[in-house]
């Protein structure tokens, strides 16, 4: 006589969840949650581990180091601009109860116009190093190894940003010189301190730029990770350009500002 099964006693399996896969018994296929990767919608990079971030994240890091320090230089010029306009405005008062005020405006030299231009050239140069950096087109070509032509379309315009950047300071020296010839030294007057200063300043920072430059141009020869050249190349470039932004502001103060 054939059993008969009756409701109570038909088994309950246990609703499956979404995250459960199969154990590997074969019986069911395992249900993934799908990412889109790239950098889409819903890639879900935060929720990953610490060490399986992907590029983005890193190249993020690097950028959020460069825009800190960038923030520590600004704060230190925006204290030399603001001991400029306290200098400009101070005096004493003399025998004869007069107020005197010891600053006397300088000639710009007109070079460093060239040398704002020279500058600018070479922001542009920059930028158009690091968005061909960037160019899937040409990323792809090199992550199927077909060849590297990221190097070939980055290494001459990170080469034009160097030579421009080493004329900018070459112009620099070249003002200097013109004042010295002119008897214009740092101890005449506290227009000629700052102008010194400002200008000095500004040269020791655009040299360490150039030597980031430089690192990126050997980078792209010796470094074999893509992302690792990406990330050279970009935080050049950003720490450049706001150099050229730096130089700009401080350029109209030394010219507008007396």
């Amino acid at each position: 006589m054939p059993a008969i099964l009756h409701p109570g006693e038909v088994e309950q399996r246990p609703t499956r969840r979404y995250d459960e896969g199969d154990s590997g018994g074969g019986r069911r296929p395992p249900i993934d949650e799908k990412h889109t990767g790239g950098g889409g919608d819903n890639d879900n990079w935060s929720n990953q581990p610490q060490g399986r971030r992907g590029p983005r994240e890193r190249l993020q890091r690097y950028r959020l180091g460069i825009f800190f320090a960038l923030g520590g230089d600004a704060l230190f010029f925006v204290s030399i601009v603001s001991a400029f306009f306290v200098t400009k405005h101070s005096g004493h008062v003399n025998a004869n109860y007069q107020w005197v005020n010891s600053w006397l405006p300088i000639q710009i030299p007109a070079i460093l116009w060239i040398n704002t231009a020279v500058l600018l050239l070479s922001s542009v140069s920059v930028e158009l190093a690091r968005r061909a950096m960037f160019r899937e087109s040409d990323l792809m070509e090199e992550w199927l190894g077909l060849g590297t032509p990221t190097r070939r379309r980055v290494l001459p315009w990170l080469a034009i940003s160097a030579v421009l950047g080493g004329a900018f300071l070459w112009g620099q020296l070249t003002a200097w010189s013109q004042l010295k010839l002119q008897r214009v030294t740092f101890r005449d007057n506290p227009s000629t301190h700052f102008f010194y200063l400002i200008t000095g300043v500004h040269g020791v920072h655009l040299l360490l730029g150039i030597l980031f430059l430089a690192a990126a141009l050997v980078g792209m020869k010796a470094v074999r990770s893509l992302e690792s050249r990406q990330i050279l190349v970009d935080c050049s470039a950003w720490y450049w350009h706001s150099m050229g932004v730096f130089w700009i502001f401080l350029f109209a103060l030394l010219v507008y500002g007396q």
